[in-house]
């Protein structure tokens, strides 16, 4: 028998505090709903409470994904996190999920490449369904906590980044679900955006943190603003002609939430319509590694998707790393 994986349940989580556009303004001292909701398309978002981590929102995530699926933590094979904010340097955030799950059947290891991670990750979970018979049911969570590391003066990030989770389980299936992917990256960048402090480049110390910059996530050096609108429709096109699709034939296009604009120039590119992008900016903001599985569980549970119909995700962030990933829902 081919084995072929397919996504059996969806969960997602934001945390309990809410900042809109407005709270920001006051905090900022100057109006920045114009542009950031007008220009990115977000008008709120919701950040951890001090006591929240990235483990708390991934474990609520998977949970949801597990109850939807009517998958036990026990039947888990492999349990993988996509994180760029992970709960410890060391050991890895997969670990802690893992513990809290009671999933102790699963192999565990985390991704970072960035906000990317989540569809790196995916692709990494259908090819150990497809290859390797121990591996049957397979967790994959995006996390993202990126409020512990703002800077809340700088109007740049601060407006942008939130925090979430989402999460999907895939099973092992004769009938194909995934149907093909594509990675690629521009390490020329990987200085452009991200935190540049805690890692052995520059361990945290105590001129770090008086300084207090390169423990917080910034934007460093610029990437060509045309950048992703014209890497992501390539990579789309790429993937799709592996599949042998056609764009008209997708239903569905998942992209990473960072901006509106960005997301509806790359729709245009396309030449297709942008009520086939599902959008969820405008409530839970930018959330990096779990802006897609967040995007996704949103649609199911609006019931956008139906059976056979094509799905595409398509991410970028930090590196830059950058996946696509086309699906047949069932």
């Amino acid at each position: 028998m081919n084995r072929h994986a397919q996504i059996i349940g969806t969960g997602s989580y934001v945390p309990e505090k809410l900042l809109t556009n407005a709270d920001l303004s006051r905090l900022l001292g100057e109006d920045i709903d114009a542009f950031v909701a007008g220009k990115i398309g977000i008008r709120e978002r919701h950040i951890c409470a001090p006591d929240e981590s990235t483990a708390d929102l991934a474990v609520f995530a998977a949970r949801a994904a597990l109850d939807a699926a009517g998958v036990q933590p026990a039947e888990l094979d492999l349990l993988i996190v996509a994180t760029d904010t992970p709960e410890y340097l060391s050991p890895a955030t997969s670990s802690v999920v893992q513990d809290r799950l009671g999933a102790y059947n699963a192999g565990t290891f985390d991704v970072n490449c960035a906000c990317a991670g989540f569809v790196t990750a995916l692709d990494t979970a259908v090819k150990y369904i497809a290859t390797d018979e121990q591996y049957r049911t397979v967790l994959v969570i995006g996390a993202y906590a990126m409020s512990k590391f703002l800077d809340w003066t700088d109007k740049k990030t601060c407006t942008l980044f939130a925090d979430g989770a989402g999460a999907v389980v895939l099973q092992a299936s004769a009938t194909p679900g995934f149907l093909a992917s594509s990675l690629a990256a521009d390490g020329r960048y990987h200085r452009a955006m991200g935190i540049y402090a805690g890692g052995t480049h520059l361990p945290i110390n105590e001129q770090v943190l008086a300084e207090g910059r390169q423990n917080k996530v910034r934007f460093v050096e610029r990437v060509p603003p045309e950048f992703n609108a014209e890497q992501w429709p390539r990579l789309i096109q790429k993937t799709l002609a592996k599949a042998r699709l056609a764009l008209d034939d997708v239903q569905h296009f998942f992209l990473t939430q960072i901006n509106l604009g960005t997301i509806t120039e790359v729709m245009q590119r396309l030449a297709q319509p942008l009520s086939k992008s599902h959008h969820i900016m405008h409530k839970w903001g930018y959330t990096g590694s779990a802006c897609l599985p967040m995007a996704l569980d949103d649609a199911v549970k609006q019931g956008k998707l139906q059976p056979g119909e094509i799905i595409v995700f398509c991410g970028s962030g930090g590196g830059v790393a950058m996946g696509c990933l086309a699906f047949r829902w069932q």
